[in-house]
This record gives structure tokens, sequence and C-alpha cells, in this order.
């Protein structure tokens, strides 16, 4: 398995960083994702990239302005994403880290840096979003 943490301070206040991020009906500020559908309970979402490519996934842990875990599945891997969010001063901090297993030993090579470059471009976005 394999893992990433990214690491982030944000002036924006913990609420609003939390709503970006939690809100899979809001998407439009991800630059990976062309569409997202949710489940009817809303404790599961699948993500569809601009190619089409599908990746599901189940929230395990949802605890407002604090912690938000969920478990990732597509063809190619499986995993689990954890999401701290902590106030730091007036803003906020936050560690994401993913856990990713993949199924082909050949995508095992480039998984890490898979992960770095998707938590990159997740967090380039999310400054975006937040007027950054």
């Amino acid at each position: 398995m394999k893992k990433s943490t990214v690491i982030e301070n944000f002036s924006n206040p913990i609420e609003t960083v939390w709503n970006i991020v939690t809100d899979n009906t809001a998407y439009a500020w991800r630059s990976d994702v062309a569409k997202i559908a949710l489940s009817d309970d809303g404790n599961s979402f699948t993500e569809f990239t601009k190619d089409g490519f599908e990746t599901q996934f189940t929230i395990t842990v949802k605890s407002p302005y604090e912690r938000y875990e969920f478990d990732i599945k597509n063809k190619n891997m499986s995993g689990h994403w954890t999401g701290i969010f902590s106030k730091d001063g007036f803003g906020t901090k936050i560690t994401f880290t993913e856990e990713i297993e993949v199924s082909n030993p050949i995508m095992n090579l480039f998984v890490k840096a898979y992960l770095k470059k998707h938590q990159a471009t997740y967090v380039a976005d999310l400054k975006k979003a937040l007027g950054k």
C-alpha cells in the first residue's frame, strides 16, 4: 500500500474550507472531475473524470469541521482517504492522506507519483475555490 500526505494552510475559516471539500453536489471547482453522482442516502458517491473514468467512494467518517474519511475503489485500485481539518489562528490547516493499493504490479511503480500529482491538483483547485 502506498501512502501520500499533503498539508496546507488557508486563511479562510474552517467552516468555509469544510463546506467546499465535503459538498459533493458542488464540484465545478474540481478541474479533474466532470461529474459526481450521489447515492440516495448521501453515504457514497461516484466521481467521473473528464475521460469518463469512474471511481466509487464510500464515506466512513464525517465529523463536521474535524474529520472526513472515505474508502476508494475503481478497477485499478482501492484504498482510503482521510481529511483532517483544524483551526490555525483565524484560518484552517488541512492534512489529507491517501493510502492506495493497486492491482497491477507495473502501476505500483507509479502510484506514489500519481498520488502526489493528484493531491497537488486538488489543493491548487481548492485554493482557487477559496479565492487564493
